[in-house]
């Protein structure tokens, strides 16, 4: 037993090697603008698995950096109510004065907001940018960022980075990151955490399908799935 524990060990030790050799290669190799992806491609592109490994091993470096954070989502639009952006701010100011690091996509909008006021606080206001073909700059409330090629590769960072996600009114970016967390959850793939749903206005349409299709009529979610989340109206 005790030998196979020393070779489990070396080996584990000699693929970390490996893989943290490997990983910056990703960053050289990768083509200034690759084709997008297929949902199955004809041929593996090696320069794509290393561009992955690289951004996985970043984005791990960077969030282990910090202790208790909280994650911002929301729209990256200009189009809500001057309120909520003002609330994203009050909210991740405070959280940001009792020792958290805000974590957001790093963009505008709520993002921005969330950041700002983590950066007026003098918290630690991480972004977690993606690069698209439409310009996402990065917001100039940041005190430490990292753009990523791939969306699940980023979403992962923001998924596993935190103690609380907070979601704001968005669109299928934010719908879509909420449903992720709500899944691992459910699932118990990670610890259940805080999962706050800010404007009862914008999401108690959803959470009354959630209640009245998904749960009363179908019976594909139970009782208890309905308790993962806390919708609030004020920070």
């Amino acid at each position: 037993m005790a030998d196979e524990i020393a070779n489990n060990t070396q080996l584990k030790e000699k693929m970390s090697a490996h893989l943290a050799l490997m990983a910056p290669g990703g960053e050289l190799a990768m083509p200034e603008n690759p084709e997008p992806l297929v949902c199955k491609p004809r041929e593996l592109e090696p320069w794509r698995v290393f561009k992955i490994m690289s951004e996985f091993v970043e984005g791990f470096e960077l969030i282990q950096k910090y202790g208790t954070a909280a994650s911002f989502f929301g729209s990256t639009r200009a189009a809500l109510a001057p309120e909520i952006y003002e609330a994203a701010t009050e909210l991740a100011g405070k959280l940001a004065k009792q020792g958290f690091a805000i974590i957001t996509g790093g963009s505008a909008g709520i993002m921005e907001a969330a950041n700002k006021g983590a950066y007026e606080a003098g918290g630690a206001s991480i972004g977690l940018n993606i690069k698209l073909d439409t310009a996402q700059p990065m917001n100039r409330y940041v005190t430490e960022q990292l753009f990523f090629d791939h969306f699940f590769v980023r979403k992962v960072m923001l998924t596993f980075s935190s103690e609380v996600y907070i979601y704001f009114p968005g669109g299928f970016g934010t719908l879509d990151e909420f449903f992720e967390i709500l899944t691992l959850v459910q699932t118990k793939k990670i610890k259940q955490v805080p999962i706050v749903l800010y404007s009862k206005a914008y999401w108690e349409p959803l959470l009354k399908h959630f209640q009245d299709d998904l749960n009363a009529t179908y019976h594909t979610i139970d009782d208890g799935d309905m308790q993962l989340y806390h919708v609030v109206d004020s920070v």
